[in-house]
């Protein structure tokens, strides 16, 4: 690659260790940065409508989440063929793409949001969304669908960027989307009292800036990125690239909601064994989470590497990619694993000091170590799966991961081996290593290097 290629980063090459640790960082700060500014819009709206406003921007917040499974998958998939274009030195296809990719998640992003324009009420009502804070939901609800082309947009500008091994400027756009979000929630919602349409508003405001942000930088970069673009790329179909790209991001698309409609349903029975096993659940997922920040973020770097890589036909350097993924990820989990069997009732102590939830909590241990451990395989096999862009290996996790495994696993420890709650937690765990029994077999298959 040229040396005037100053952002997009050549992973063919180099000290592997090194490269995904300088890409995965910034990833994870973007995830942290992400979670932080969907929080600050709960905070300032529930210090201003009490419960009501917060019981609106969680499920206007939730319907918006739900919506963008369509561009998370998608979004996905075009990072992974960015890195294999890139690897393989094709700037002509790569410019070609990025114009197939952007309309294409263009019109998604339209067609969803007028379906959804039009049944938000209907939707809020299968949620039941309490009347008390039905007209807020549907004001929070309205905007951010309204909106949804720019969080589409910021998603897509970012899987490009980060397709073409630059981390470092998704995580400026988005701290630039995090700072703009905060004031203008002091603005909206304290200043001009607009309750939880404000906090909509800010939110579509800033990731719309980040957008427009983003897109400036990728165009007047183009050649310092290594890609070439020209407005008939944007509008004239390559019938090939569009083929491969939703041959790979439908399945990756229906695993990202499939997970997410799975866990609704392990969470639904979790909830109904009391209060204090629903509230020990919602501790179990700020833990949970914070394993499952950096497997995404490891997961995101490994798949540009590995794109990379194939592309460049460099298999036996995939393989020591994987090697150092599965180093740092299984230390970090045995780490976790220690702390919480050393200091459990201080980490749950921090959350609540409820004796019951806590007691509830010791049960958990083990299957705590269980979710470390899942994150930390999944991650490598995930950039595996993700990386080679096979989509038998992506559609089989999407389908056993998703739905088969999830719930199957948890009906069958919870209610046929009578385990009750920790049965459902037992389930979900183990559906957690499923990518790494699919990863092992396209691994030592070989197909990964077709």
């Amino acid at each position: 690659m040229a040396d005037s290629k100053k952002f997009s980063t050549d992973f063919t090459e180099g000290s592997v260790p090194r490269q995904l640790i300088k890409f995965a960082i910034p990833l994870y700060l973007s995830n942290i940065l992400q979670i932080v500014y969907n929080v600050v819009d709960m905070v300032i709206v529930g210090q201003v409508l009490g419960s009501v406003g917060l019981s609106a921007v969680a499920i206007g917040g939730d319907v918006t989440i739900f919506l963008t499974f369509f561009s998370m998958g998608f979004c996905g998939a075009g990072q992974v063929i960015i890195a294999q274009l890139l690897g393989a030195k094709n700037s002509h296809a790569l410019g070609k793409f990025i114009g197939n990719m952007s309309t294409f998640l263009f019109a998604g992003a339209l067609i969803l949001s007028l379906i959804f324009l039009n049944l938000r009420e209907e939707v809020l009502e299968l949620m039941n969304t309490p009347a008390e804070s039905f007209g807020e939901a549907l004001s929070y609800a309205t905007v951010t669908i309204s909106g949804i082309i720019f969080i589409y947009g910021y998603n897509a500008v970012s899987a490009i960027l980060r397709g073409l091994g630059d981390s470092k400027h998704p995580f400026i756009f988005i701290s630039i989307a995090a700072a703009l979000n905060v004031l203008l929630d002091v603005a909206f919602v304290i200043f001009l009292e607009m309750g939880a349409k404000g906090a909509a508003l800010a939110t579509v405001i800033s990731q719309g800036t980040s957008f427009i942000t983003c897109v400036i930088f990728l165009y007047r970069r183009r050649a310092d990125l290594g890609f070439e673009i020209s407005a008939k790329d944007f509008y004239t179909p390559d019938r090939e690239l569009l083929t491969r790209f939703i041959k790979l991001g439908l399945p990756m698309a229906i695993k990202s909601a499939s997970i997410h409609i799975s866990k609704i349903f392990v969470s639904a029975w979790i909830n109904s064994f009391g209060v204090a096993v629903s509230a020990f659940a919602g501790v179990a997922n700020k833990i949970n989470s914070v394993a499952m920040l950096l497997s995404n973020a490891l997961t995101m770097a490994g798949s540009s590497m590995v794109g990379q890589n194939i592309g460049a036909k460099k298999f036996e350097r995939v393989t020591r990619i994987l090697q150092v993924m599965f180093s740092i990820t299984l230390t970090i989990s045995s780490l976790m694993a220690v702390t919480i069997y050393i200091f459990p009732a201080e980490i749950f102590g921090v959350f609540t000091d409820d004796k019951k939830v806590i007691a509830i909590g010791m049960e958990y241990l083990p299957i705590a170590v269980l979710m470390f451990f899942g994150s930390a395989c999944r991650s490598p096999m995930g950039a595996l799966i993700n990386g080679s862009g096979n989509t038998a290996a992506n559609f089989l996790t999407a389908l056993f991961d998703g739905i088969i495994l999830r719930i199957g696993l948890s009906i069958f420890f919870g209610l046929t081996l009578e385990m009750g709650y920790l049965g459902f937690w037992l389930g979900d765990a183990l559906a957690g290593f499923t990518p790494l029994v699919i990863g092992a077999v396209l691994y030592f298959s070989g197909k990964w290097k077709v």
